[in-house]
């Protein structure tokens, strides 16, 4: 890779936030300030608002890197931080989790009934053997229960690995496999587009013997739910109902404390092939840095404040933004079980007018569906409540920015787009609302406390207007501690490229614009190569989502021999102009604007009009797959989307 990603692409708005706004944010300019006199005093003063049961003395440990400790020799409970001392504060009766079932059903839970849960969980794990460092795995739908077993697993000092409850049974078992999973908690079934997915069978084939070994010999036990009361197979001995034995247990449980450092949670990053890639984290730095984040970049007041996280506890964002964050911050939060489009395509913003949302956090790629659709759908509901909306998971492009702020903002409600990995842990970089002048389709600026730069091949900084590689420069709280039984991997995969300088190289290619702010430019590895120019999938698809007539689009370098690598884009079309233009005049009139908008150099070689585009189940584009259809390929594994049928589906359209 060059020492520069050539940047093409202009984007000038810019917003201050209000005078009101900026009056009661929990974010504030001395927070930056704090920080760069003292980062380690200042993560510090963060980690000092949970409660510790022994005080650390120690912040950070980074004698041995990459391998980091913070607040070493400190103890605390991470449960107890996200319950019981909101009940003792007198906070019992706020109600935690306002809950929604996808077919309408719905329960207001306060923090004195989920802790109650929580503790009477844990007595019944800590009856099925379950203790400190014991691996459980919990696959579940967006139900209550996948939260208090978060929480009660979290209580024991045990290692919860939560698997996305739309894997297959091979997936999870590989990942009960890999962690020595103990426990399974899981359900019959969930809801999901308007029928029950089942689950309980997917653990049953993934505990299935086979050759007498792995995941069949570890798990003792598995936990049951019952939600979508359908049928199951029953294994006497090993599985029990949760109705039978959580209610029964006694609610009295007396949360211990643990080292910062005891590993709290691996999480098996998304697309992975051979064999998983468990992303390690622990408690002290981890709960630290994702309440703080959670508090100021979300500017969460929980008195009065209304959350909603629509990701899956099946990803990191709902570790870190609906679990862990939020309830040690006492909030009160939606939590949704169902689709955005089940059962009606307004789902979403009826529930934000029902329950008063007032904070939004949720993906670019469900944004864009809705822009697909059209405002006339969320024009139908009172969105007024509103005040802060966030954006996670992929760069959002500038005219989705605008559409967020526009129809669902009512262009008053700030724009907090939020970059991170399940590797960081918790938010790196964002903007502060009520601080920062936002910037339709940039991340920004670190948030207090974190050191990022942009480097060339070399590790040397860029400069303002460049690009070049992603990196963090110091260490950060919620960091990764390793990937789980591979310490090797851990330091090959994140810090040898960069090895001398010390860095954690993100994967990512980014710019600072001329104010030094951060605007993400996809993967490295989708950075394209024509003619000897270096071009962004990021910014080319944003061209592209900026034509009237586009929705959402994807774009991937196919070989070329006369150019190297050609510019390929898989666009959907709105609604509203499908109708009256044909698939040929709509990609010619694709391929025009972008010449228009970037330059001759950017101008795809073809634009296939699509229905869909390939995407996992945590929203995330397959670009891989794309190139494999536009390079003529044999489609590759397709295992990890959330449909698995649309590849085939594209590749017609573009036969």
């Amino acid at each position: 890779m060059s020492s520069q990603i050539d940047h093409l692409l202009n984007e000038n708005r810019k917003f201050a936030p209000s005078e009101s706004f900026a009056a009661n944010a929990i974010g504030t300019v001395g927070l930056y300030e704090h920080a760069r006199a003292d980062r380690e005093a200042f993560w510090a003063q963060q980690a000092r608002d949970l409660h510790w049961h022994k005080p650390f003395t120690e912040v950070l440990d980074w004698s041995t890197p990459p391998f980091a400790k913070w607040f070493d020799d400190g103890e605390l409970n991470v449960a107890y931080n996200c319950l019981d001392r909101h009940v003792e504060a007198g906070n019992g009766d706020r109600v935690a989790l306002l809950w929604e079932g996808e077919p309408g059903d719905e329960r207001r839970i306060t923090y004195a009934e989920l802790t109650d849960e929580v503790k009477r969980l844990a007595n019944v794990l800590t009856g099925l053997g379950i203790g400190q460092g014991d691996r459980v795995a919990i696959y579940l739908p967006m139900i209550p229960e996948a939260v208090a077993s978060m929480l009660a697993v979290a209580r024991l000092g045990a290692i919860h690995s939560v698997v996305f409850g739309g894997f297959s049974a091979d997936s999870l078992r590989s990942r009960i496999d890999d962690a020595g999973a103990k426990l399974v908690i899981t359900a019959d079934g969930g809801y999901r587009k308007g029928k029950v997915s089942a689950l309980k069978p997917a653990v049953d084939m993934a505990l299935a013997d086979r050759n007498g070994s792995g995941a069949q010999e570890s798990v003792e036990h598995v936990l049951v739910v019952k939600r979508g009361e359908n049928d199951v197979d029953w294994t006497e001995g090993r599985d029990l109902w949760w109705h039978d034995v959580v209610p029964a247990a006694s609610k009295d449980h007396e949360a211990q404390a643990f080292p910062a450092e005891n590993p709290l949670f691996i999480l098996y990053t998304s697309g992975t092939t051979g064999k998983p890639k468990g992303i390690l984290h622990t408690s002290g730095g981890y709960l630290t840095q994702a309440t703080f984040t959670n508090k100021v970049v979300h500017d969460l007041h929980p008195e009065t404040d209304v959350y909603w996280c629509t990701a899956d506890i099946g990803w990191v964002t709902g570790h870190s933004y609906v679990t862990y964050g939020p309830l040690a911050n006492g909030a009160t939060q939606v939590l949704f079980e169902g689709t955005p489009d089940s059962p009606h395509p307004g789902r979403w913003w009826e529930l934000v007018e029902k329950y008063g949302v007032t904070i939004l956090y949720t993906a670019p790629t469900a944004i864009r569906s809705f822009m697909k659709l059209g405002r006339a759908i969320p024009n139908k509901f009172d969105l007024s409540s509103l005040r802060l909306l966030g954006s996670v998971g992929e760069p959002i492009n500038p005219e989705a920015w605008m559409w967020y702020r526009e129809i669902i903002g009512n262009n008053l409600a700030p724009i907090v787009d939020t970059w991170w990995q399940t590797e960081t842990g918790a938010i790196m970089i964002s903007a502060l609302p009520g601080v920062t002048e936002t910037k339709p389709g940039s991340a920004q600026v670190p948030v207090p406390g974190i050191s990022i730069d942009v480097v060339n091949e070399d590790g040397s900084h860029v400069g303002n207007g460049n690009g070049g590689l992603l990196v963090v420069t110091e260490p950060w709280p919620a960091m990764l501690r390793g990937i789980w039984g591979d310490p090797e991997r851990f330091v090959e995969t994140y810090w040898e490229k960069f090895h001398a300088q010390g860095f954690y190289f993100a994967g990512d290619g980014a710019r600072l614009d001329d104010d030094g702010d951060v605007w993400f430019l996809g993967r490295v590895d989708d950075v394209m190569n024509v003619s000897g120019h270096r071009l962004s999938t990021t910014e080319i698809e944003s061209a592209i989502v900026g034509h009237d007539a586009t929705a959402e689009a994807a774009v991937v370098g196919a070989s070329d021999e006369t150019t190297g690598q050609a510019v390929v884009a898989f666009v959907i079309i709105k609604q509203s102009y499908l109708d009256a233009h044909t698939p040929e005049g709509l990609g010619h009139s694709i391929r025009s604007w972008v010449g228009e908008q970037i330059g001759p150099i950017a101008r795809p070689r073809d634009v296939y009009i699509v229905n869909e585009l390939p995407k996992t189940r945590s929203g995330k584009i397959m670009r891989r797959l794309l190139r494999d259809v536009a390079e003529g390929r044999e489609v590759g594994d397709t295992t990890t989307l959330a449909d698995t049928a649309v590849m085939s589906v594209i590749s017609a359209q573009v036969k």
